[in-house]
């Protein structure tokens, strides 16, 4: 059985929005725990030119319900607009991708396939896909590269985190 263009990026994505939902909640218990300001993880980033934290969580976001939302429209625009600036705002922020992304219909997103989506930035197109491109070669390595950098933030400050944290719940047979 072909493998379809929904199961080939939803689910996985909610694997990974959840897993850094919990992310989110480690990082906030080890701030009050250890008397760290929020700041100290929500401002940290990688390397001097790197988004921070929160920049992060809000490509997840991003590369996730927002790309979704530009398949059916056939235009992606980025959107820095609402990067969280808490916790909180970071987890309503994953709540916004998961439900998004649960709500796509699978049927629909392989119908959009083939349509053509232009990522806009600045009011001129960069570059045209195909929706089964823009998902599978730009939002889906985008998604995980700000999700790896999540947990690897996380990890410089010195959370006791691990693979598994990273992985959440896989999808094991039944």
């Amino acid at each position: 059985m072909p493998l379809t263009l929904h199961a080939a990026t939803v689910p996985a994505w909610l694997q990974v929005i959840a897993s850094t939902h919990a992310l989110v909640d480690k990082a906030e218990a080890w701030c009050d725990e250890n008397g760290h300001d929020h700041g100290d993880i929500l401002d940290a980033s990688l390397a001097e030119n790197m988004w921070s934290f929160n920049w992060q969580v809000s490509a997840v976001w991003m590369h996730s319900a927002h790309a979704l939302a530009a398949a059916e429209s056939g235009m992606f625009e980025p959107d820095f607009s609402a990067v969280p600036d808490s916790f909180e705002a970071c987890r309503a922020k994953l709540d916004t991708a998961r439900d998004f992304a649960s709500s796509v219909d699978p049927q629909s997103l392989e119908e959009w396939a083939d349509n053509n989506l232009d990522f806009v930035l600045g009011g001129t197109t960069r570059m045209s896909f195909t929706v089964q491109n823009f998902l599978l070669s730009f939002s889906n390595p985008n998604f995980y590269f700000h999700a790896a950098a999540i947990y690897d933030i996380l990890r410089m400050k010195g959370l006791e985190i691990g693979k598994r944290d990273f992985l959440g719940a896989v999808a094991i047979k039944q």
